[in-house]
């Protein structure tokens, strides 16, 4: 049967400080959880039912084994993660400073094994069959990665919901934004929805201002654009001319890096149940702000019960209206 949600790219070990407030100099414990970004939003589709795998790969080390181990324990098909010879799997320290300091350490050189992924080894069938195919801004960044992603998005040829997550990360990029605006105008091509921040949505369209990111990603060719404000809340625009905004859900914020994965996964659900855009990314936005709360990103994703009673403690009435 196909994949309710297919997702493609990074993959690794997060080591997270079980000390807060202190640097990684400083910090003398941390916990060990599955990580990157498609990967999280995967497992985050998986806790609200749906069947998920993702298609990356790792090295061929202890680590690989964790992931593969973790992922079936989240209920997520390890299928499609292939084994690399290049290096090993990749780790990602982190330093905490609630609210809002979350600096991130990646150990994916000289190359990730996700970044190794050609197109001749895509299941091509299964990215086209599946109901939500999830791919990042990151995976265009390197080849054979970057050809294996664009080959994946021509074949699937917007059959179902392609989300672009736009995923903007310049330390994979040596040749700044300008290069990534090219092959994320490629991208958008194929895409369906858009999700991105407000420094990923100037990356791909040079907009900052939210509405004019929003627009400017329609005008690329996508279904649906979601620009999240971070405290400012969500602007989520359609091709249909509907504007939902979404009011921040209030949060103790414990680790704020997983909140957009667990945001993705959230979004993928709504999608799938067919629910209308408000209810969608207002649902979304409060599994986020669960999970920002809250010190892990795989192991923190929150079940549908989690997120309605969120809802409900925030009383929120997100509005929505025509452009």
């Amino acid at each position: 049967m196909p994949f309710e949600v297919l997702t493609m790219g990074r993959v690794g070990v997060d080591v997270y400080p079980l000390q807060t407030g202190v640097g990684l100099a400083e910090v003398t414990s941390f916990g060990k959880y599955l990580g990157g970004s498609p990967t999280n939003v995967a497992v985050a589709a998986a806790r609200y039912g749906r069947s998920s795998a993702v298609i990356t790969k790792t090295g061929r080390d202890p680590f690989g084994d964790f992931v593969r181990a973790a992922l079936e324990g989240y209920g997520v098909d390890a299928g499609f993660v292939g084994t690399s010879q290049i290096a090993p799997t990749p780790v990602t320290f982190c330093e905490i400073f609630p609210p809002d300091d979350f600096p991130l350490y990646f150990y994916r050189l000289p190359k990730a094994p996700d970044l190794d992924i050609s197109a001749g080894e895509l299941d091509l069938d299964a990215v086209r069959a599946a109901g939500i195919f999830w791919f990042t801004g990151t995976g265009l960044s390197e080849e054979p990665s970057r050809s294996a992603t664009l080959a994946a998005l021509a074949h699937r040829a917007k059959a179902g919901t392609t989300v672009f997550d736009l995923d903007w990360r310049p330390m994979f990029w040596s040749a700044g934004p300008d290069e990534a605006r090219a092959y994320y105008a490629e991208a958008l091509r194929h895409t369906t929805v858009a999700v991105g921040n407000l420094d990923e949505c100037e990356v791909a369209t040079g907009e900052r201002e939210p509405s004019a990111a929003a627009k400017a990603l329609l005008a690329a060719g996508v279904e649906l654009a979601v620009v999240k404000q971070g405290p400012e809340g969500v602007l989520a625009m359609g091709r249909d001319g509907t504007v939902a905004e979404i009011p921040p859900v209030p949060v103790d914020v414990v680790n704020g890096l997983g909140a957009g994965d667990a945001f993705g996964g959230a979004l993928c659900h709504g999608l799938l149940s067919g629910w209308d855009t408000r209810r969608t990314v207002s649902f979304a936005n409060a599994a986020g702000a669960i999970v920002a709360g809250r010190l892990s990103c795989s192991d923190a994703m929150p079940t549908e019960a989690e997120v309605d009673t969120k809802l409900r403690e925030a009383s929120l009435a997100p509005t929505e209206r025509k452009a």
